[in-house]
Formats: C-alpha cells, sequence, structure tokens
C-alpha cells in the first residue's frame, strides 16, 4: 500500500506532459489557449478519467476550445497526435488501460496541413523502435511548388504558407481601366470642338480661323471601398484580404484613386487609416487593434445600413466600386438586407460580390442571406486562393462591364 502512490505520481506526470505539449500544437496551429485552460484539462483527465479515446477527445475539446472555428484545426492535430502507432502505444500504457478506437485513413481536410505543422516537435521514437522505409516519388510531372501554392485554398495552408501566399499577395496589382469625367482636354485627335479656344485663337488673327481646337474627355483612376466580413467562417480569408487591400493602397502604380477600407461583423469599423501604414506588418497589427470584432459574429445588413447611413455620401460621391468581401451567412433580418444592398447598389458605380464559398463545385444559394444580396451585385467572384485573386483581375481589365460616365 505504501508503495502504490508513488506508482502512480510518474503516470499523473507524464499526463500532466503530455496534455501541456498537445496544447501547445494547439497553440502553434493557431487555436488561443491560455494556461488556465491547460491546467483545467489536467484537473479534468485526473477526475474524471476516462476508458475510451473518444472520452478523452470530448475532455480535451471541451477544456481547451472555446470557438466553433477552432473545432476543426482541433480535431486534426489530435488525430495526428494519436495517428502515430509506437506513440499510441506508449500513450496507452500511460493515460489509460483501456482506449478503444481504431485510426482510419482519411483524406486531408481544411486545418490538417497546419496541425501537422504544429506537431513538428512531437516526441520523437524510442532508439527501439522498428526504423520505417520511407519512400521517396520523383513526380516530374506534378506541379511545382509555386502552382500548387496558387491553386491551393487558403484555410487549407499551413502557416509557412499562409505566409508566403501574404508576400505573393502584397506584390500583387488589381488594374483597372480609368473613368471619364465630364471635364475635357485639349487633344489633337479629339472628336469635339472646342468652340470658347478657337474663338480665342482667332482673336490673335483677326477674327480668321486658322484651325478648330477639338477636346476629349478626362479620364481618372476610380475609387475603391471595401467592405470586408471578420466573422468567425470567414477569419482566414479576410486576413488574407487585408493584406490585398494593403497591397491596393501603397501598389506603386496607382491603379485606384483612393483606397477606403471597412469591416464588419456586429459592428461597422473604418480601417483606412490603419491601411496607409506602409509596414504591412504594423498595418495588420493596427487593423487588428481598430476591428475590435474580429472572428465575431455576423451582422451583414445592420452593417451595410451603418455604412449606407454614415459612409455612403463621404466615399462613393465620385462613383467608387465597391468590393463586398463576405460569405453572405446573415443572421440577421434578411429583408433588411435585401433593401440596404438595393440602396447600396445604386450608390455605387459597380458592386461586386467576393465569397469564398464559391470555392466548392455544387455552391447554390441556399442561403437566406445570399438570396437577398444576389439580386443587386454587378459581379460575383471567389476569393479563396490566389488564383482565384488573379481572375478577378483579368475580370475587371479585360472583360468588365463598360462603366457609366462620371
Amino acid at each position: 500500500m505504501a508503495g502504490a502512490p508513488a506508482a502512480e505520481k510518474p503516470a499523473k506526470g507524464r499526463l500532466a506532459d503530455n496534455i501541456v505539449h498537445f496544447a501547445r500544437a494547439l497553440r502553434k496551429a493557431g487555436v488561443p489557449v491560455g494556461t488556465s485552460q491547460v491546467r483545467d484539462a489536467v484537473r479534468a483527465a485526473a477526475v474524471a478519467g476516462f476508458s475510451r479515446r473518444d472520452d478523452f477527445y470530448h475532455l480535451l475539446r471541451a477544456t481547451l476550445i472555446t470557438r466553433a472555428e477552432h473545432l476543426d484545426v482541433f480535431h486534426q492535430v489530435f488525430t495526428m497526435f494519436w495517428r502515430d502507432p509506437e506513440y499510441l502505444e506508449k500513450m496507452i500504457r500511460l493515460l489509460s488501460p483501456m482506449i478503444r478506437g481504431e485510426t482510419e485513413e482519411k483524406k486531408k481536410k481544411a486545418a490538417e496541413r497546419r496541425a501537422s505543422e504544429a506537431l513538428g516537435d512531437a516526441p520523437k521514437a524510442s532508439a527501439d523502435a522498428p526504423v520505417r522505409t520511407e519512400v521517396e516519388i520523383d513526380a516530374q510531372l506534378s506541379w511545382s511548388e509555386t502552382e500548387t501554392l496558387r491553386a491551393m485554398d487558403f484555410e487549407q495552408m499551413s502557416a509557412t504558407e499562409l505566409a508566403r501566399a501574404a508576400r505573393a499577395i502584397e506584390a500583387m496589382r488589381l488594374p483597372v481601366r480609368p473613368v471619364r469625367t465630364r471635364r475635357a482636354r485639349r487633344s489633337p485627335v479629339g472628336t469635339r470642338p472646342d468652340f470658347r479656344a478657337t474663338m480665342r485663337g482667332s482673336l490673335r488673327r483677326a477674327g480668321e480661323i486658322e484651325r478648330v481646337v477639338t477636346i476629349v474627355p478626362r479620364e481618372r483612376p476610380p475609387d475603391l471601398v471595401a467592405l470586408c466580413d471578420i466573422s468567425g467562417s470567414m477569419s482566414t480569408y479576410s486576413r488574407m484580404m487585408m493584406h490585398f487591400l494593403h497591397a491596393l493602397t501603397w501598389a506603386r502604380v496607382r491603379d485606384w484613386r483612393h483606397v477606403h477600407a471597412f469591416t464588419f461583423g456586429t459592428h461597422l469599423t473604418n480601417i483606412t487609416r490603419a491601411l496607409h501604414l506602409k509596414d504591412p506588418d504594423r498595418a495588420l497589427a493596427a487593423v487588428g487593434h481598430d476591428a475590435t470584432d474580429w472572428e465575431g459574429g455576423t451582422r451583414i445588413g445592420v452593417a451595410i445600413e451603418t455604412f449606407n447611413r454614415q459612409w455612403s455620401r463621404r466615399v462613393l460621391g465620385q462613383g467608387a466600386v465597391v468590393l463586398l468581401i463576405t460569405d453572405g451567412l446573415e443572421r440577421g433580418d434578411a429583408d433588411l438586407l435585401s433593401a440596404q444592398m438595393e440602396r447600396l447598389h445604386l450608390s455605387c458605380r459597380q458592386l461586386i460580390w467576393l465569397n469564398p464559398l464559391l470555392r466548392y463545385d455544387g455552391f447554390a444559394p441556399l442561403a437566406g442571406g445570399i438570396r437577398a444580396m444576389m439580386p443587386h451585385v454587378d459581379r460575383f467572384h471567389a476569393c479563396h486562393s490566389l488564383d482565384s485573386l488573379a481572375d478577378l483581375t483579368r475580370a475587371l481589365t479585360e472583360g468588365r462591364q463598360d462603366m457609366r460616365a462620371a
């Protein structure tokens, strides 16, 4: 009896160490896990105990996860944490006398790559473990690494790939044809005569008209206004779109005259000033500081109503193009959303909707918010990868509809 507590002590210590390691892997995969949550997980495992792998899964999920959007990452990290057979055997001896469950090979899902990268510092197999043969496949006809990255969904990228994609986005441009204004300038190839300038020139020759002065309409870059959804379902895509908007703001070639940016989740936030910081890291940190509703709920109708009431006259007065970046999963009143979308559409030159849900081949406008928004947009594009953003660029420069004169 005296030796029993001493035998249990190392197991409990190793159990706590493995839970801490698991929490550290979650942090590396982008899931915020605090010290108090790890402490609660250790206490819960000691008090509740478990006899099945599913019990341990739900115990850790209940204590370490606080947001629904982190469930996919947790699932992938947990699955990979238990995937190695030798490591699983060792954990069975340390954690529980019986853990039932089989590991099935599955296709890679969203967040699995980040989970794999986060577990890179997992405990190494012991020296006695059998050596496994690794087979390298020379895929000469496969895509290059760059091409694969361009076609990959942002949600499926690892942390390193997201950083590379952000750098690629910073180098992107979104060129657009200039718009005609009501003002004019002189041009020898113009088709409209400038009678005032012609008569003024004839006064120097006693009223004799030597040539007719012709003019053409002046052109200027249009304004761009971006409304970006930063709710939980859009968190990964909205972060990449922040890099995209920062690149448009600081492009060496001024494709747009002014770039105004707003975020919305539960309320509308103007982040234009934050994006005008030249350093991308400082700019995105300022955006995160200003937008306090990041990864919160979604109130698209209320946010667009606020924009129409407080900002529409200020930033849409010169016939701006509006980029609406959202998945359209509205939780509020669909009638309000439809009315505000109609007002926004009438106030701008062109309304372009960027929706990451278009990455699915079987996408259909079944949600009420999507059905309320679609009749009031001019264009509908995906924004889930680098290739989709390149397609948006081509659509605006090549196959775009003629814009109304300013």
